[in-house]
């Protein structure tokens, strides 16, 4: 069957749908029973929205799952309501990314009332992308991860709750929000620290957080430098150590050439990622001053 038929076939079962829920609104289905109508036309509704996503209809598909998900409002079915306006919200984020976060927000209202904290926040998370991706509302994609977070720390996940506080940080530092930026880089470095399996990657999180200080301020960089190498002695011999502390005698000497050479050098090893890039340019900018632009 090609999408047009498909599509008939699905407009055929909304009409059918509709003429269940009139149905049980009358005064007879009142008396004998009425809800068994409208879980068939739950059903119906669920099959027509399936349709219209194999005819590629996003927003048609994402109706009929909003019109499911308010009947089993109806009858009480939270469980099944939510359900609904996740496949509603997943079908809209191919149509309209406003109305896809609308249905995951009604969903997180459910989830968040029932006390299934893990579940909403993994909707926070799909939101928050929505925010990152397509909306590019990047203050917006930060407090959904934040309330992310919250959630899977209240429920004890702290390593979900960590991602979400990296994603926050990320965004803080690109947005010149350092000291929001250093405190969960610190946190979350002091975290991994004490964890066998999470220890290597406390130097990355320490050597993050350096980086936001040395956009500050060099003598805050420095400071900081000093204070992880004590709390973390695995710091003091690691690549990124050895990086901050060259970038540190380049700036003091407002040295340019030193200081490319340092980056040059750890980027033949470890490739400079974005974020890496954006945050080590604004530091460049602070040595050559304004007479020279940036390269």
């Amino acid at each position: 069957m090609d999408n047009s038929g498909k599509e008939a076939e699905a407009m055929a079962l909304l009409a059918e749908a509709e003429r269940k829920v009139k149905n049980s609104q009358s005064f007879f289905s009142g008396l004998f029973g009425g809800s068994s109508k409208i879980e068939e036309a739950c059903e119906i509704y669920t099959r027509a929205a399936n349709m219209f996503k194999m005819a590629k209809n996003w927003s048609a598909a994402g109706n009929a799952f909003c019109q499911a998900a308010q009947l089993h409002l109806q009858l009480q079915s939270k469980h099944d309501a939510a359900t609904c306006f996740v496949d509603a919200g997943n079908a809209f984020k191919k149509a309209d990314p406003q109305e896809a976060i609308n249905c995951l927000m009604r969903a997180i209202e459910i989830y968040t009332d029932m006390g299934r904290f893990t579940i909403a926040a993994k909707h926070h998370i799909s939101i928050a992308e929505i925010y990152e991706t397509e909306l590019v509302d990047i203050e917006k994609a930060i407090a959904h991860y934040e309330q992310s977070a919250d959630y899977y720390k209240g429920e004890e996940s702290n390593s979900s709750a960590n991602k979400c506080l990296l994603k926050v940080a990320g965004y803080a530092a690109q947005l010149e929000q350092y000291q929001k930026a250093i405190d969960i880089y610190e946190q979350v470095g002091t975290n991994a620290m004490d964890s066998p399996l999470l220890k290597y990657s406390a130097k990355d999180y320490f050597f993050k957080a350096a980086l936001c200080h040395f956009c500050i301020d060099m003598l805050n960089a420095k400071l900081a430098v000093q204070k992880y190498e004590e709390l973390f002695p695995a710091f003091s011999g690691s690549r990124e150590c050895t990086l901050m502390k060259k970038l540190l005698d380049a700036h003091e000497e407002q040295n340019i050439d030193s200081y490319t050479e340092a980056v040059k050098e750890y980027d033949a090893i470890s490739r400079l990622d974005q974020w890496l890039t954006t945050m080590l340019l604004r530091i460049k900018k602070t040595i050559q001053g304004e007479e020279e632009d940036l390269r």
